[in-house]
């Protein structure tokens, strides 16, 4: 299947998913998450990949594409409209999630917002030496939605989770590893290379007590995670419906310091 902004190459039992939009910010717009969640759950019957690995272009991701057309287009109807467009976002990440294959995040220069949310909800992550991981949803004036709260949760604990995400401030490599929000660290330039190598060594274990494994994991880790997040989606429409939202986003744009009144 061809897609616009995803390619996939295989070389033996390791496969490196790469999306790129051609700029540096590589932001998630809609026509993007689709296809990510396509290709994602194109490996369904792939019995022959074992790894595979997830990166960027030239930084993995800016996040969700705020000034997308369709975004701009189905915000403006009405919330029927709303609420299935916003379900591109964690359908993408539950997709990836529910991988059979280990799954790898290559993260270089920025992972932001609905980034770390496609991030985490992979098995690992390796980091470029000068990339950053960052959650500004708050300072938006919005949840973090996405399933992306128990997911983190798992990774670096409850009080790291709220300091990232309440905090909304820059993660940079050494934290992240030292938090287990990444499982290693690369030099700048060499994420996709040290990620590659991980999926070899993975791909050489026998392929089915791998998919068995992570499929156990998930399952004891992840029990409650739906109970815990099943209304993230309703909850940032309820967001976007504050004057704190409206605050946020003119100065996200005006470049100017919000003044948030709990309104």
């Amino acid at each position: 299947m061809e897609h616009q902004y995803v390619k996939v190459e295989r070389s033996g039992r390791v496969a490196v998913v790469r999306f790129d939009r051609g700029d540096n910010l590589n932001a998630l717009s809609v026509d993007l998450m689709h296809e990510l969640t396509e290709v994602a759950r194109s490996f369904q019957d792939d019995t022959e990949t074992v790894a595979v690995v997830l990166t960027g272009g030239s930084s993995f991701t800016a996040g969700m594409d705020l000034k997308d057309p369709k975004l701009i287009e189905a915000m403006q109807g009405p919330l029927g409209t709303r609420r299935r467009l916003l379900a591109a976002g964690p359908s993408m990440c539950r997709a990836w999630e529910d991988m059979e294959q280990v799954t790898i995040a290559a993260v270089e220069k920025f992972c932001v917002g609905g980034g770390v949310s496609l991030a985490v909800s992979c098995d690992f992550r390796i980091m470029g030496r000068n990339a950053i991981f960052r959650v500004p949803e708050l300072a938006l004036g919005m949840n973090m939605s996405w399933q992306t709260l128990p997911r983190l949760a798992h990774l670096v604990g409850p009080a790291r989770a709220k300091q990232i995400v309440i905090l909304a401030e820059p993660v940079n490599s050494e934290e992240a590893l030292a938090w287990g929000l990444v499982e290693g660290v690369a030099d700048e330039g060499r994420a996709l290379d040290k990620a590659a190598a991980m999926a070899e060594k993975i791909a050489a274990m026998p392929p089915l007590p791998v998919r068995m494994t992570k499929k156990a994991v998930n399952a004891a880790v992840n029990a409650l995670d739906n109970t815990a997040s099943y209304m993230d989606i309703d909850q940032f429409m309820l967001c976007q419906m504050t004057q704190d939202y409206e605050e946020a986003l003119s100065a996200f744009f005006t470049k100017k310091k919000p003044i948030f009144r709990g309104q």
